[in-house]
């Protein structure tokens, strides 16, 4: 680039002789601001022609910097000197007085087009100037910037871009226009062979959109470039919702950052994107249309619209990984966070602690960073825990405004349930940590649209420990529980009903949670004959959550007092049902064990033995009790009695209309009598 800027330096000189050799009063201080008539006449009829002579460029070495700049933006020789003489003045500070005078004018210090094409000889050929318009190389590529429009085109000055600059100058950072928009590049180190093999094909024909069934997408796009020998420039879609209003000029940038680096871009998830579909259609079609010519990536979780670009991709579908390639994953995001001073962790038991979740590349990275920071503070390995409260965080905000978040805090040793509902909530939770396995790679369930959701029915009378079962099973699977309030959800206007389902059951596919629906009879009643617009709607509402709950990739679970109130369609479309009867004396003697614990300070006569056989109370029931003997203890400063409890009961029989009765209460019926 030097020697040939060297030639630059030395058609400035001829062209400075030139001028001194014909200027009749080289010391006039007002030159440029004036034209005396002789200077006209030297205009209209010029004692000899100042033209410098055409050169006859070669082309750079390929392997050079400029080889490399003219084959990535498909530049002539003659599009390179002129780039050098809008750069000199950027290299080389002589440059710009130089300029000033053979402009005639010291205030303008760049080139001008016509003095540009006068150094390299051009200005006697037509077709040169048509390489300085709006759509030749070096202008459309973000090389030169043709500046001051106003004035005639010959007269306008020349630019390059100080990204362009330095660039040529060996500087690799990417234009701080982009530093909100971009990135760190992500890498797959387990990525499926023959998927990579599929994509690197595919990117020869230009622009690809991947289809994410559960897989890493990005990682995958990011994997391909690299196989074909391209640098990866992601983009952040959220951030580039942010700058809607200059998404011209950062697709502009984006193309010139690609062609200078040698990259291709990602573009995703596309859901992240504007959620108005003329918005997000406006930045495709910007992007993709200020991008042709270079690999180009996009991937989602839903396929490609056609009116969000001019030409159709090819759409390739990522399938969700297997369990071994998900553990590499995790051990290669785990590593590189740093050396595990404590002790290597089990990457394989921590990547079975979080099999039921699905998380792309970045969340993944950032969940592994996130628990090797825990783990450090107190000195140790990375522990399943850790990585399952890091995971959790990597949920949005976006299902917690529609329902209420809930940490779980029971595991499995908290429950007191029969062994048949044990082994249907242990089902569940294997359906939700196997799902992708079972239903993507194998295909169990093809066609007719269906999502992989895995759905439960709770069924019991109320205090049989649904809810507390549904936050164990979260709590097995690492995910949080929330609970849709369905005050949150039933609107009395017609469709509104709809329409907050749905942003629920979106929301919820998109995080890593169980999805509770609590009093589910409330929405998915039975269907019923239509007697007037009432039913009508409501038969409406119903099989739309028929529809729904076919295409959910979530996991929910729904509770119900009177199972028999449920819509029997829906029986079809549950994955597992399990029953919560009332607790027998065994069990009931269980709760109450549990409910009492063991920091309660006991009197020698409490005989929880009478409780379980005498009073037949559910689960919550009993808990409820506990809590209502146990400030009576604390009131009275002494250890938790026999008396205090049974009073505590029949507090809870007359809550729930039921009768006091000798038969139950016994030797206490009259010290509870006044209750």
């Amino acid at each position: 680039m030097w020697s040939r800027l060297g030639l630059v330096e030395e058609r400035v000189r001829r062209a400075v002789a030139l001028r001194i050799a014909v200027d009749p009063d080289p010391d006039d201080p007002y030159r440029g601001q004036f034209l005396t008539p002789e200077a006209v006449a030297r205009v209209l009829d010029p004692p000899f022609d100042p033209a410098l002579p055409a050169l006859a460029p070669a082309a750079p070495p390929p392997d050079s910097p400029l080889g490399v700049l003219a084959a990535r933006f498909s530049l002539a020789p003659w599009d390179l000197d002129l780039l050098l003489v809008a750069l000199a003045p950027d290299l080389d500070a002589r440059f710009e007085r130089l300029y000033g005078y053979l402009n005639d004018d010291l205030t303008r210090r760049r080139p001008t087009v016509g003095l540009a094409l006068e150094l390299c000889g051009l200005t006697g050929v037509p077709a040169a100037r048509f390489r300085l318009t709006h759509a030749a190389p070096l202008v459309a590529g973000g090389l030169i910037e043709v500046t001051e429009p106003e004035r005639p085109p010959l007269s306008r000055v020349l630019v390059v871009p100080d990204r362009v600059t330095a660039h040529l100058l060996g500087d690799s950072s990417p234009d701080p226009l982009l530093t909100e928009v971009l990135r760190r590049a992500p890498e797959d180190p387990a990525v499926d062979p023959a998927e990579l093999d599929r994509a690197v094909a595919a990117a020869g024909h230009g622009h690809v959109h991947l289809r994410a069934n559960g897989g890493d997408a990005e990682g995958l796009a990011a994997a391909s470039l690299r196989a074909g020998g391209l640098h990866a420039l992601p983009l952040d879609p959220a951030a580039l919702g942010h700058h809607a209003g200059s998404v011209t000029t950062l697709a502009r940038a984006v193309a010139r950052e690609a062609r200078l680096a040698g990259a291709g871009v990602l573009l995703g998830p596309l859901e992240e994107l504007p959620d108005r579909p003329d918005e997000r259609a406006r930045v495709l079609r910007t992007f993709c249309g200020e991008l042709r010519g270079i690999p180009l990536f996009t991937y989602g979780t839903s396929g490609w619209e056609p009116a969000w670009a001019a030409d159709t991709p090819v759409t390739l579908a990522v399938a969700a990984p297997s369990p071994d390639r998900q553990a590499a994953r995790w051990r290669h995001a785990l590593e590189s966070e740093g050396p595990g001073r404590w002790g290597a962790p089990d990457t394989a038991a921590l990547a079975r602690s979080v099999a039921a979740h699905r998380l792309g590349a970045a969340q993944l990275r950032r969940a592994a960073g996130a628990a090797v920071r825990t783990a450090a503070l107190d000195a140790r390995a990375v522990s399943p825990d850790d990585l399952r409260a890091a995971v959790r965080a990597q949920n949005g905000a976006g299902l917690a405004r529609l329902a209420r978040r809930v940490e779980p805090a029971v595991g499995w040793e908290d429950l007191v349930l029969p062994d048949a509902t044990h082994r249907q909530l242990r089902e569940l939770a294997v359906r939700a940590r196997h799902r992708d396995q079972v239903l993507g790679r194998w295909g169990m369930r093809p066609g007719g649209g269906r999502g992989r959701g895995v759905i439960a029915l709770f069924a019991g009378p109320s205090g049989t420990g649904k809810t507390m079962s549904a936050e164990v099973v979260a709590a097995d699977l690492g995910m949080d529980l929330y609970v849709v309030d369905l005050s949150t959800v039933v609107d009395k206007y017609v469709g509104e009903t709809e329409k907050n389902l749905e942003r629920i059951f979106t929301e919820a596919a998109a995080v890593n949670a169980v999805l509770l629906f609590d009093e589910a009879d409330a929405i998915f009643g039975k269907r019923a004959e239509v007697k007037d617009a009432h039913d009508r709607h409501a038969n409406i509402e119903s099989a739309y959550l028929l529809q729904r709950m076919e295409s959910f990739d979530g996991i929910a679970v729904l509770t119900t007092n009177l199972r028999a109130n449920l819509d029997e369609a829906f029986t079809r479309r549950l994955d597992v049902i399990a029953d919560f009867p009332v607790p027998d004396a065994t069990q009931r003697l269980a709760l109450w064990e549990r409910c009492l614990g063991e920091r309660l300070p006991r009197a020698e006569d409490l005989d929880l033995r009478f409780c379980a056989d005498r009073f037949e109370l559910a689960g919550g029931s009993i808990r409820a009790c506990a809590v209502t003997a146990a400030y009576s203890a604390a009131e009275s400063g002494t250890p938790l009695t026999m008396v205090q409890l049974v009073t505590a009961v029949a507090q809870e029989y007359r809550k729930l209309g039921r009768l006091v009765l000798e038969g139950e209460f016994g030797p206490y019926l009259a010290r509870v009598a006044h209750v």
